[in-house]
């Protein structure tokens, strides 16, 4: 009988300037390129090295050591850019070198240790071939650059009876991330949706199961994909096999391309996917699930 060890996760290894070995997912990597000649902008962030032209196309170039608080890249233009692209923006991380691109499994990967620290700047932790691999919560040092404002909540942006409709009702965020965590739960409160967060799978299914004991069942659970030990689609999985809380509607909130992960999402049973981080939306997107659930 074969074993399900979660979901596949690929990795491409890098290395800083420092050697300090690192992984990023691989969905979160458009290209790998030399570092071409930049433009310096003077009145640049500290840790963005400068502004380079792929394609006919500006991209901001980042220096990654030095973003996360290691060795920076020295003067020239050695390296080599890990073009990503995600939460619907793209950028160019300026690293020493691209070494391979490796499997694991989404349950080998364990959250970053206690007391790392708010400056960590890794979202996981696992094994390759006996060396550990820290993986880049990118999401993070994108935050630290340039911290993403929610948008302003336009109140004619949905109409007196969609509000009626979300007022008051139960939703669950859950995320590994302080960053998104905080935009989701910011537009939850300002729609005036009785909202909780957790930051993992386990806390997400355990919260569910109290609060449908309770006889306050949550309604609509909007999670990340992304998460150490039991990523979005596993705990989606799980769900759909409860006979109590297995038929709550589940969002997908993710900062990769969500056309990407819809077929994904539907094949384990989700009821809708979005990319982050937009507060139109969002709202939207739960106005949908609420009418759904009528």
């Amino acid at each position: 009988m074969s074993m399900v060890l979660g979901d596949a996760l690929s990795l491409l290894l890098f290395r800083l300037h420092s050697g300090r070995l690192l992984g990023i997912n691989l969905l979160k990597v458009q290209e790998i390129i030399p570092c071409p000649a930049l433009t310096k902008l003077p009145s640049r962030h500290p840790h963005v090295r400068g502004v380079a032209t792929l394609r006919g196309a500006a991209l901001t170039v980042i220096d990654l050591g030095k973003a996360i608080g290691e060795q920076g890249v020295p003067g020239n233009n050695d390296g080599c850019l890990i073009v990503t692209e995600l939460s619907r923006s793209r950028q160019g991380l300026h690293v020493q070198s691209v070494e391979r691109i490796v499997q694991c499994y989404t349950r080998d990967v364990r959250p970053p240790p206690a007391g790392s620290g708010s400056k960590a700047f890794i979202t996981g932790v696992t094994q390759i071939d006996g060396k550990i691999v820290q993986i880049l919560d990118i999401e993070k040092v994108l935050h630290e650059l340039a911290p993403m404002s929610v948008e302003e909540l336009d109140e004619r942006l949905l109409s007196e009876r969609e509000r009626a409709l979300l007022k008051g009702r139960r939703v669950l965020v859950v995320d590994d991330s302080h960053v998104a965590l905080h935009q989701t739960m910011i537009t939850l409160r300002k729609l005036e949706l009785d909202c909780q967060m957790v930051r993992s799978a386990a806390d997400a299914l355990e919260l569910l199961q109290r609060q449908f004991d309770a006889g306050e069942p949550i309604e609509v659970l909007v999670s990340d994909i992304e998460m150490p030990e039991m990523d979005g689609y596993d705990l989606v999985r799980t769900l759909r096999k409860k006979p109590d809380i297995g038929q709550i509607y589940v969002l997908l909130h993710t900062s990769l391309d969500s056309t990407m992960n819809t077929e994904k999402a539907k094949a384990v049973g989700a009821n809708d996917v979005l990319t982050k981080f937009s507060t139109v939306d969002l709202s939207k997107a739960l106005v949908y699930a609420f009418e759904s659930l009528q």
